[in-house]
């Protein structure tokens, strides 16, 4: 199967780190609106804070979801983030960066996103 020129095994599996807390409902559209960016560029999206929240209570679970967020990153090429990083994104980006991923950095007001 051919996405945009590029067979479906080829597709590079990219980690959206962006905002939850503060602003739940909020940020998990915003959230919505990065995985849709990252398919229009033939990435696929791995978001775990639209996944998690589903059957994870915050803040009880907080402390397991950090755990489980940091298992899925790995299973990526890249991270991508999106806005000004909270305590939880820089989590995520410090232990990218142990890793030697990509990291790639986006601003939440631009327009492509």
């Amino acid at each position: 199967m051919a996405v945009s020129g590029k067979s479906a095994n080829a597709l590079p599996v990219v980690y959206i780190c962006s905002r939850y807390r503060g602003d739940p409902e909020g940020n998990t559209e915003k959230a919505r609106r990065y995985c849709r960016f990252a398919v229009d560029h033939c990435f696929i999206p791995i978001a775990p804070h639209l996944l998690l929240p589903q059957f994870m209570k915050e803040p009880e679970e907080r402390k397991l979801a950090m755990v489980m967020d940091l298992v899925l990153l790995r299973k990526c090429e890249e991270l991508w983030v999106f806005g000004e990083a909270s305590e939880g994104m820089k989590q995520e980006i410090a232990y990218a960066s142990k890793l030697k991923m990509k990291i790639r950095y986006f601003k939440e007001e631009d327009s492509y996103v």
